[in-house]
């Protein structure tokens, strides 16, 4: 029994031992090397004098110097931006047709009211509204919700190729959103999206611009002009049309799209620039088509690739400028003397280095219009001044035309498929026949039409079965029979 005490005696005094000699020997001068370290990184206490390093290795204490970081506060921008964004339905009659109707009705079809909604922004007091134009394009009836009322709203005007459009409901002292300059929008800055998405009126999301100049694909007219501001801030179906403002409330875009694999947010979304949006709105508003301005031929990234195409010098260090892809023969540009392969870098004393650039700074300008290219050729900069065309090759502003046909009971316009007929009354023979409202008359019994006085004649003398053919404003294409006594 003793000798057990004595090698447990033994035992623990010769751990004790071992393990004051390992402290002594290892742990405390690691200890006293880690305080070491400490006294070199000391922590920054935001309430004493910042520590610091000299170049020389010297420490000390520079003076207390506070950086005021600002506040992030939107309640200003969002309480102005707020008020001046209004909430949009637009609504139309889903039509079906079968042969039954041929032979036993008198037109009209199956009915099924479809109703969508999006946003719009308060341009003037006098109650013109811009929104995008696939919030309104397939509307029959549109209606405008404000501030607890509901108002008729009536289509003023629309662009497909900016995909913008102005409608106009009956009210004074409206609150006018403040217009701002999307030029001076810089990435990274702060912006706030103002909408109704999902139906929820009213709804505020922040972000960032996160590019500007986007070019994304989704414009389906004849001569997109796509140069979107690219931002991060929530935005969802229903935001369509509503407005992007900055921190201090003034208007630099017009929501319209967003970038999605589930037709949700999910980062990416585009705004029309404000510069665009303003010079179509005055444009609708004064001439009920937006004036776009032609050169006589299209651009395309001036890149590597397209220098390689068309034998350009590929080892420059920046290539500035859009690449002259396709002239018409006829057009101004090639009057001017341009030439395929040229590189465009100025619209007047304006650097354009992308195609959505030199897109944009041509949609401020209107036919008729004199301009100055810069441009490089084999390496030298010339300059070349041309006069802007429209989509006609004329210099004249186009107007809308549209015929008033009070024995038909409708309006009519001539379209680039067809004639469009709308303000149909009720007691109008083609409100009897089932003809929607906006609906594109393309041949009535296989004979194609093309003026809106075809059809004011056509029906002025015609009785019996026939049939029209033509596309509604979803864009459907439909074949309506009908009879006429």
């Amino acid at each position: 029994m003793k000798n057990t005490i004595k090698i447990i005696v033994l035992a623990f005094l010769a751990g004790f031992g071992g393990s004051y000699t390992f402290y002594r020997l290892v742990v405390k001068p690691e200890l006293a090397h880690e305080q070491h370290i400490d006294t070199q990184f000391s922590t920054v206490r935001y309430d004493s004098a910042v520590p610091y390093i000299s170049s020389s290795g010297a420490s000390g204490a520079a003076p207390r110097t506070v950086t005021s970081i600002p506040a992030v506060d939107f309640s200003d921008a969002a309480s102005k931006a707020t008020q001046s964004v209004v909430y949009i339905n637009s609504i139309s009659q889903g039509v079906s047709y079968s042969y039954w109707d041929w032979f036993f009705g008198e037109g009209g079809g199956g009915n099924r009211t479809q109703v969508s909604s999006g946003s719009g922004v308060i341009f003037t007091e006098d109650g013109y509204i811009v929104t995008n134009n696939h919030v309104v394009e397939t509307a029959e009836r549109i209606e405008v919700n404000y501030n607890k009322q509901v108002y008729p709203a009536e289509l003023v005007g629309t662009d497909p190729s900016t995909d913008l459009a102005v409608i106009k409901i009956k009210a004074n002292n409206l609150p006018a959103i403040t217009l701002g300059s999307s030029k001076n929008v810089q990435v990274g800055e702060w912006v706030i999206a103002v909408g109704n998405p999902y139906s929820l009126s009213s709804t505020v999301t922040a972000g960032i611009v996160s590019a500007k100049g986007r070019r994304i694909g989704i414009l389906e007219d004849k001569f997109p002009i796509e140069s979107f501001i690219q931002t991060d801030a929530a935005i969802n179906p229903g935001n369509s049309g509503g407005a992007l403002v900055n921190k201090t409330g003034e208007l630099v875009g017009i929501n319209s799209a967003i970038l999605s694999r589930t037709g949700s947010y999910t980062g990416y979304a585009f705004a029309i620039p404000i510069d665009i949006a303003k010079k179509v709105f005055n444009d609708l508003v004064k001439y009920g088509l937006s004036q776009k301005a032609f050169f006589g031929g299209s651009v395309v990234e001036y890149d590597y690739e397209h220098a390689k195409k068309y034998d350009l010098p590929t080892n420059v260090k920046n290539y500035n400028g859009v690449l002259l892809e396709q002239l018409d023969r006829e057009g101004p540009a090639f009057q001017a003397g341009l030439k395929l392969g040229d590189v465009i870098t100025k619209i007047n004393d304006v650097t354009v280095n992308s195609q959505s650039e030199f897109e944009e700074e041509l949609s401020y300008h209107n036919p008729g219009d004199k301009i100055t290219f810069t441009y490089i050729r084999e390496g030298k900069s010339n300059t070349a001044s041309l006069t802007l065309i429209n989509q006609n090759g004329t210099t004249e502003i186009i107007k809308r035309k549209i015929l008033t046909d009070s024995s038909l009971g409708a309006q009519l316009e001539g379209t680039r498929y067809g004639v469009k007929v709308f303000k149909i009354k009720d007691n109008s023979v083609l409100k009897q026949i089932g003809l929607p409202e906006n609906f594109t008359i393309v041949a009535i019994n296989r004979q194609r039409v093309k003026e809106p006085e075809e059809i004011s004649e056509f029906f002025a003398k015609y009785k019996g079965r026939g049939y029209i053919y033509g596309v509604n404003s979803s864009k459907q294409q439909v074949e309506i029979p009908f009879v006429i006594r």
